[in-house]
């Protein structure tokens, strides 16, 4: 067991800043995840540097936690109350989402600023506001109502070839992923990429924007892990799509991911903030709001947009390079935000419409719904339902925990599943199995009153972080 034992160095290459952290996080480890694999430990110890607000009431990590974001004064801020009974919420396919993450939406609609509300059919729970929910509130912001993975999104570029291109060229394809995309946690993008959203003007306008900068220019172009992806795949399109192209099959380029490290920081960053002004109740601190008039509320606006745009930057770089590298030429593009907030009028008042991991879907607007590395992702406009604050899901959404993925599902029986369905998986891993998620055509079973079906996308060649 010895070469499973971390040591200072260790934690120098995940960027532990501190001596005192590094020592406080060796003497947790080696006490209470001893027999934990070196490279979990690491892992779990990065992701409580970059998400440390979700560990300030781990049993074990609380303290190392709180030298992360800084302790809270409870002196300062405001006291709320939540109220006794939760506003309304409309809940589309129930019979797909778990207890608990109705019980998370529920506190939820019980915070004050809280107006109206939705649940998607392929929620299930998150931190803060659950994953595949909406809400409306008034005058303010919840950080993590959006999340960590500001302004995570889909895009989708189409190409007038065939789809026997997929095979003719795979290893051209496979190339040109391998060169062109990078993957994981903290990863940099060492091609030489330039974007306009480099030079916007946000980036100075705050000291934490300014710190961030150079990350940002670092990591253009780069995806994160879990369930980010790049794939390229057949869309096949009915006659009279809203896309305005011919009835046929083309090729596409299909890819999921969002702000990288900017986006993480300004979450964590403004979190902390939000928390020691807004005091709540047990149970519902990740929930904690700040208020648009106030200087942090206007800061975090302005930063999560600059992390929106930095996002959909991200993803122009990848179309580009992949398009430049294989000599392609797009012909129609589609694309669409998820963990974001915009300021929309209901009945009349202007409201603050989060939605995490929820598809935007006015009336006419275009989005894309995946499903996994394996099955058919839909091409969808919305319909405008009032009574789903204009949202449909933003996937199939989890049927398992990644941890429970892990144990129950074999190497063996993900690369048979992918095998049967022709896929090629570059990277990935059980944790992200299509066994791990829900049946995508149950959940758009449940959305028909949501959005219409435009087209789909079929997954071919698949590249993912490798865990």
């Amino acid at each position: 067991m010895s070469n499973q034992k971390l040591r200072g160095k260790d934690l120098d290459k995940i960027n532990y800043p501190t001596n005192q952290a590094k020592s406080m996080a060796l003497e947790i480890v080696q006490k209470d995840y001893k027999r934990l694999p070196k490279k979990e430990k690491l892992n779990l110890l990065e992701d409580i540097l970059l998400h440390a607000n979700k560990y300030l009431e781990h049993a074990s990590f609380s303290k190392l936690a709180e030298l992360f974001v800084g302790k809270r004064d409870a002196e300062t801020g405001t006291a709320y109350e939540l109220r006794e009974i939760p506003e309304n919420y409309k809940v589309f396919g129930g019979k797909l989402i778990l207890p608990d993450c109705m019980q998370q939406m529920d506190m939820a609609m019980r915070l004050p600023i809280s107006h109206s509300g939705a649940l998607m059919p392929d929620a299930h729970v998150g931190y803060g506001l659950p994953i595949g929910g909406v809400l409306a509130a008034k005058n303010a912001v919840i950080p993590y109502g959006i999340g960590l993975d500001i302004g995570c999104r889909m895009s989708l570029s189409i190409y007038e070839l065939p789809k026997n291109f997929l095979k003719r060229y795979a290893y051209q394809i496979q190339n040109a992923l391998r060169e062109c995309t990078h993957f994981g946690i903290g990863k940099d993008c060492h091609l030489s990429n330039d974007h306009a959203v480099l030079e916007d003007s946000a980036f100075a306008a705050t000291p934490l924007l300014k710190q961030l900068h150079g990350k940002a220019r670092m990591q253009l172009g780069s995806s994160g892990s879990g369930n980010h992806f790049v794939e390229f795949g057949v869309v096949e399109l009915p006659g009279q799509n809203q896309l305005h192209l011919p009835e046929g099959e083309y090729l596409g380029i299909l890819a999921h991911s969002g702000s990288r490290g900017l986006g993480a920081a300004i979450a964590n960053y403004y979190l902390d903030i939000a928390m020691q002004k807004c005091h709540l109740p047990k149970g519902a601190q990740h929930l904690a709001w700040l208020d648009l008039d106030g200087e942090a509320g206007e800061e975090y606006w302005l930063s999560m947009n600059l992390a929106g745009d930095y996002a959909k930057a991200c993803h122009d770089v990848i179309h580009e390079n992949l398009a430049k590298s294989l000599g392609l030429t797009c012909i129609a593009k589609l694309e669409n935000h998820h963990n974001f907030a915009w300021k929309e009028v209901l009945n009349g008042q202007e409201l603050i419409v989060h939605r995490k991991g929820a598809t935007p879907a006015h009336d006419g607007q275009m989005g894309i719904i995946p499903a996994n590395m394996m099955d058919a992702a839909y091409l969808v406009s919305g319909k405008g339902n009032a009574s789903s604050l204009c949202s449909a899901s933003h996937g199939a959404g989890r049927r398992l925990s990644r941890k429970k993925a892990k144990e129950s599902i074999t190497g063996s029986e993900l690369r048979k599943r992918l095998k049967q369905k022709d896929i090629c998986l570059m990277g990935g891993n059980v944790d992200e199995a299509p066994m791990a998620y829900k049946n995508l055509e149950e959940v758009m079973h449940y959305q028909k009153d949501l959005v219409d079906v435009e087209g789909k996308f079929y997954p071919r060649i698949v590249r993912m972080d490798r865990v």
